[in-house]
């Protein structure tokens, strides 16, 4: 692969030189084009999450990147998700996420674009699940790269935009969070709300919805009472990178049962497939009373005093 090389202190103009883009709206989508033209301008911080869930890590990263992107590691415990009594995927304390957000050179007039692989559903819920917790720290300056990497450079011997090798270090900078405690839902409101039959939405895959499969991270197998099922591999174009648009979506939440609008909670095992299947309610399709239950059935199944419904044994 030839690379484009964009010298490391791009990133610094980009933390330092303004708020170019602070007032203008935030699409919850961006191109790659658009990731193309505006990667190192001042005001704008690509975000690079690879992890090994998709195929990647940091060695993938220093190979090839978005120019002036910096890179965190989404699936190390304790960074954008953390174990908490058992149960993973929890959301790490505020002033934990303050650091590390800081540290990666992102203030709160920052526009961020967080790009994963790209090269599935499960894969794009990285992206989905670290932009969840920007919206829950206060934080609307930031977008999601429709395609991932996987989508930026194409598919042919030669990148269709840009890439950068080697590491970027950030400029380390103050982020202070503006806590939105309506995305997250705890374990409590769960309960009353499967109580009160409000919509709960299951984004695992149907034989662990079904209780044919049990997930590792859960100790009984099926799903919260009542839950209807909108696997994430639903949302995605054949299960890949780009996410569908609300006119597919609209059909196949019809086709789930999951209403498009009033309240909703998203969940699945830790929150990562949710966190895809919440960001299509609330961004894609303007659902702005879903949430997110954090905990899922990691959290949910571990409580002796909260059922669990097997469909199929």
């Amino acid at each position: 692969m030839k690379l484009s090389v964009i010298p490391a202190f791009g990133l610094a103009a980009a933390v330092l030189g303004g708020t170019a883009f602070a007032a203008k709206p935030v699409p919850p989508l961006v191109s790659a084009d658009w990731v193309a033209a505006h990667a190192c301008k001042p005001g704008v911080v690509m975000l690079d999450v690879r992890n090994p869930i998709g195929g990647g890590n940091v060695q993938t990263y220093m190979h090839g990147h978005v120019p002036c992107a910096v890179y965190s590691n989404y699936a190390q415990n304790g960074l954008w998700r953390k174990d908490v009594d058992g149960a993973p995927g929890m959301v790490p304390p505020v002033a934990e996420l303050e650091t590390l957000i800081g540290g990666l050179g992102i203030g709160n007039r920052t526009r961020v674009v967080i790009y994963t692989a790209g090269t599935s559903a499960t894969d794009m819920a990285s992206a989905a699940r670290v932009f969840w917790t920007f919206k829950y720290l206060g934080d609307n300056n930031v977008s999601i790269l429709n395609g991932g990497y996987a989508g930026y450079v194409g598919r042919g011997s030669t990148p269709a935009h840009p890439v950068q090798a080697g590491f970027v270090k950030p400029v380390e900078t103050r982020f202070v969070a503006h806590v939105r405690p309506r995305l997250l839902a705890t374990e409590a409101e769960v309960e009353r709300a499967m109580k009160a039959h409000v919509p709960l939405v299951d984004d695992r895959p149907s034989a662990q919805y079904l209780g044919v499969n049990l997930a590792p991270v859960d100790t009984r197998p099926g799903t919260i009472p009542g839950a209807r099922n909108l696997p994430e591999s639903w949302l995605t174009v054949n299960d890949g990178g780009v996410f569908r648009t609300p006119a597919d979506l609209a059909g196949l939440y019809k086709a789930a049962g999951v209403p498009m609008a009033g309240r909703q909670i998203n969940f699945c095992n830790t929150a990562h497939w949710a966190a895809l299947g919440w960001f299509a309610s609330y961004e894609l399709l303007g659902n702005k009373q879903a949430k997110l239950y954090t905990g899922s059935m990691s959290q949910w199944s571990r409580n002796a005093a909260l059922p669990v419904e097997r469909q199929v044994r």
